[in-house]
C-alpha cells in the first residue's frame, strides 16, 4: 500500500471502561490536535489494564501482523479476554486505538526537541517519524479492512502530525538554517517516500533520510 494513504485522512472510536461497555469519543479537531489523540480510562486500575493491552498489542502485531488473535493479546497483557473487550469491544477498536497511540507518541515527541538546536531538532523529529512509518504500516493496512482511505481517522492523524512538525520547521527557517521555500507537507511527503524504499538494513534508510534532509539546508544565492 502507499504510505501516503496511511496517514491521509470514519469516525474514531476510543473506549473507556464504563458500566455500559464502550463510549465513543469523537476525534479532536485540528484546533486541539496538539493535545493527546487518545482518551484513556480515568480509574487507575482500568488505565493500567488499558496500557497493558496496548503494549501487548503493539508487541503482538509487530510479530504476527494481521494474524494476531485478540486472545493472544489478552494473554500477553495478563488480563482476561473479558477485560480486553470492556476496553475494546472489537478488533477494529483495538487497532484504531493502537494506531492513534503511535501517532500520539510521534506528535508528543516533538516537545522533546523544544530546547535543541533548530537543525538538530528538525532532524531528530524526522528520524522518529520515519521509524513510525517503517514499523506501523501493518496497522494502517489492517485498518483499511474497516475504513476508507480518506477516513477521518487518517485525516485527523495527518493533521496532528503536520501540527507537531510545523513548529520545528518554522523555527529552523527562522534561524536561517533551512530554506524558506518549503512547507511541512512537502517535507513529510518526502520522508514518507523514503520510508517506502526497500532496504534490508535500517541504517541505509537513515542514511538516505539524512541526505534528503540535508537538501533542506539554507544556502545563500551566489
Amino acid at each position: 500500500m502507499e504510505v501516503a494513504s496511511e496517514i491521509t485522512g470514519g469516525h474514531l472510536q476510543n473506549y473507556t471502561e464504563v458500566p455500559s461497555g464502550c463510549q465513543r469519543i469523537p476525534m479532536r479537531t485540528t484546533e486541539d490536535t496538539s493535545q493527546t489523540l487518545l482518551a484513556r480510562p480515568q480509574r487507575a486500575d482500568a488505565r493500567r489494564n488499558y496500557e497493558k493491552i496496548l503494549a501487548a498489542a503493539r508487541e503482538a502485531f509487530a510479530e504476527g501482523g494481521e494474524s494476531t488473535a485478540l486472545e493472544e493479546i489478552a494473554r500477553r497483557a495478563g488480563v482476561g479476554i473479558g477485560t480486553l473487550y470492556r476496553h475494546f469491544p472489537n478488533r477494529q477498536a483495538l487497532v484504531e486505538a493502537l494506531y492513534l497511540d503511535e501517532v500520539d507518541e510521534v506528535c508528543r515527541s516533538a516537545a522533546d526537541f523544544a530546547d535543541a538546536d533548530p537543525w538538530d531538532a528538525l532532524n531528530g523529529w524526522f528520524e522518529r517519524f520515519i521509524a513510525y512509518l517503517a514499523t506501523k504500516r501493518a496497522l494502517a493496512h489492517e485498518l483499511l479492512n474497516y475504513l476508507e482511505r480518506d477516513a477521518q481517522l487518517f485525516q485527523s492523524s495527518r493533521a496532528a502530525l503536520f501540527e507537531a512538525g510545523e513548529p520545528l520547521l518554522t523555527r529552523a527557517q527562522a534561524a536561517g538554517v533551512v530554506r524558506s521555500d518549503v512547507e511541512i507537507g512537502e517535507v513529510i511527503q518526502m520522508v514518507m517516500g523514503i520510508a517506502k524504499i526497500p532496504a534490508a538494513d535500517p541504517s541505509q534508510t537513515e542514511h538516505i533520510l539524512r541526505v534528503a534532509l540535508d537538501g533542506l539546508r539554507y544556502r545563500p544565492q551566489p
